[in-house]
């Protein structure tokens, strides 16, 4: 059907009356056009008698007038047109009822709310923010400008225990010396070298020796003249007299061992690989905790069975002694 061939809109008529003119003028019933639009058809009869209220919003209606109007060959966009001025009394009547409303008047006394907080918190950000800056200006010293050490302002400057230093006053020059040399230590005199003479004539001739009948001084330091390895000596003897215990594992082990002074010499776990060896005054006290993890045990060099001692869960508890 071309431009020409469309049927006239008589003036005043509405979009549902436009409707139903061009679907009685196809020949179609209200029950074949919802069938077609798969519509129950009390909505073809609403769309049809503008009862606008049945629609629960204006996109469906919108859209079932636009398939509607396909379908009887009407312009959709021209009855779209038709149906919005159609739909703004009822737009108004719905603003009305809904600003009637006493929880649509909540509603925008709480949005009221929230817009007035979020600007006083904006508002203390910026004040805090240029308080922040102005104090950063205001204490940091300009570029041009050298801070002023305290000890030029006059100021005590407090010393590592807190408390101000007080400037200490000068000395007097002249009683300077006098004091210096009162407070000054006696000087200490070297100890004379111990000379030893012995003739020449004993010694073996040498070149360069003085003349046979002779005596040469030589010097003799009394510190070197004592035997220096006494106190190793000594200590290599105390060593070896003390008990010595050594011990490998092979497995995880709890180990205490004290010595005969009820001193505690080791308390710790041993892993696999560790080796331990302890010595202390006789007689040491052994505590193991797993004896199965125990690889190796020598006390004074010598192998320890541990079959000897008595066993209770794994555990063990002796004495040794050399």
């Amino acid at each position: 059907m071309t431009s020409e061939e469309q049927p006239q809109t008589e003036v005043g008529e509405s979009v549902g009356q436009q409707l139903r003119r061009a679907r009685e003028r196809k020949g179609l019933s209200v029950a074949e056009v919802a069938e077609s639009q798969h519509l129950r058809p009390s909505v073809i009869q609403a769309i049809e008698n503008s009862d606008h209220r049945q629609f629960d919003g204006e996109l469906f209606l919108k859209g079932y007038v636009r398939a509607y109007a396909r379908q009887v060959g009407l312009d959709p966009d021209r009855l779209i047109a038709d149906l919005d001025r159609e739909l703004e009394p009822l737009r108004r009547e719905r603003e009305k009822q809904q600003e009637s409303n006493p929880l649509v008047d909540i509603e925008r006394r709480r949005r009221r709310k929230r817009r007035i907080a979020k600007a006083l918190f904006l508002a203390m950000l910026v004040l805090v923010g240029g308080l922040l800056a102005f104090r950063f200006l205001v204490e940091s010293p300009s570029p041009g400008e050298a801070p002023v050490p305290r000890e030029e302002t006059g100021e005590a400057q407090p010393s590592e225990s807190g408390m101000p230093d007080v400037a200490e006053p000068e000395p007097d020059m002249n009683g300077a010396e006098a004091d210096a040399d009162r407070d000054a230590p006696a000087p200490v005199e070297p100890e004379e070298p111990v000379v030893v003479s012995e003739p020449l004539s004993e010694l073996p001739a040498q070149e360069g020796s003085p003349v046979a009948g002779e005596t040469a001084e030589t010097p003799v330091d009394e510190a070197s003249a004592q035997p220096a390895v006494a106190a190793d000596d000594a200590s290599d003897n105390i060593a070896d007299l003390t008990p010595r215990l050594e011990m490998s594992f092979q497995g995880d082990c709890w180990v205490q061992v004290s010595d005969g002074e009820g001193r505690r010499l080791v308390a710790a776990l041993q892993r696999r690989g560790d080796r331990l060896e302890v010595s202390g005054p006789a007689p040491l006290h052994v505590v193991i905790g797993a004896v199965d993890a125990v690889s190796t045990i020598q006390f004074q060099d010598a192998p320890v069975d541990l079959g000897q001692f008595p066993v209770t869960n794994n555990r063990a508890e002796f004495t040794l002694s050399p």
